[in-house]
């Protein structure tokens, strides 16, 4: 029997709403592969649409476990990053993908800062930077147009031709080790899209999913999600952006008729369609 990948997943825990670790955990599992998990904070809830929620920063613990998992001897076959709280953090991060990172392992690099032309409450211009460093560590990296326009220093616009999309993608190859996922091409009427862009032969693709027309929450962590868990079972990152891609559809129409699911999407239910979606692309 072969050996069942280990996969370290980094980012925070909202205790409520679906975004984050809450989705990272449960969906990489789904894949079957096994999932670790280090929290960079833990708070009540997710900060979009809600107030007054409780935030405890979990910097100083990340060298201790680090330690502990030295003195273990544990390791991973590839590490995910997701929304990190602080540079300080992004520091660390780096110190434990130089330590328990498999000599092959893979390296997924979600910037998770920003989006429709705005950083996220707390983050800032030195924060991008700072994330860009981190961003050279990844194999893959999965920025939406904002992320990429701060990484890069470019004005963001709602609307980007697909030949400016491409210009984009290829600047961010300097980010890079091997893959640029490029999310929020919309410039196909009906359809939302993708760039995935190739370092090592500068190739670009456009993988596009039916748009729906509806806000959700958490969606960028659901499609990093599908999509580490896709590429670790060894699809191509332009099948493995297809079946994130679907995936993240399907969550979103499952979610659309109930108005009172504001705070993310309803993944659980697709959670079942994974084999299907992988037999598909």
């Amino acid at each position: 029997m072969s050996e069942t990948k280990k996969i370290l997943t980094i980012q925070d825990i909202s205790c409520y709403g679906q975004c984050s670790i809450t989705v990272a955990l449960p969906i990489i599992s789904a894949f079957g592969i096994e999932t670790a998990v280090l929290p960079s904070a833990v708070l009540s809830t997710h900060t979009a649409g809600f107030s007054g929620y409780t935030f405890r920063d979990l910097t100083e613990d990340l060298p201790d476990i680090q330690k502990h998992w030295e003195k273990e001897g544990i390791y991973f076959d590839a590490i995910y990053t997701g929304y990190i709280g602080s540079i300080k953090q992004l520091d660390y991060i780096k110190d434990i993908i130089d330590s328990r990172l498999k000599p092959d392992g893979v390296v997924f690099v979600d910037p998770a800062m920003a989006d429709y032309g705005e950083f996220y409450y707390g983050f800032d211009q030195e924060f991008a930077d700072k994330m860009g460093e981190l961003c050279k560590l990844g194999d893959y990296i999965l920025p939406n147009t904002t992320e990429a326009c701060y990484l890069l220093h470019k004005e963001w616009k709602p609307d980007f031709s697909k030949e400016e999309m491409e210009e984009i993608a290829k600047d961010l190859s300097e980010f890079t080790k091997k893959h640029v996922i490029l999310k929020g091409d919309n410039h196909k009427e009906g359809q939302l899209g993708m760039l995935v862009s190739d370092k090592e032969d500068s190739d670009i693709q456009f993988v596009y999913n039916d748009k729906i027309d509806h806000l959700s929450h958490g969606t960028g962590d659901v499609f990093a999600s599908a999509f580490v868990g896709s590429s670790m079972l060894g699809k191509s990152p332009t099948s493995s952006a297809k079946i994130a891609g679907e995936f993240t559809k399907k969550a979103i129409e499952k979610t659309i008729d109930d108005p009172n699911h504001n705070y993310g999407v309803k993944f659980e239910k697709v959670i079942p369609e994974i084999y299907e979606l992988l037999n598909t692309y």
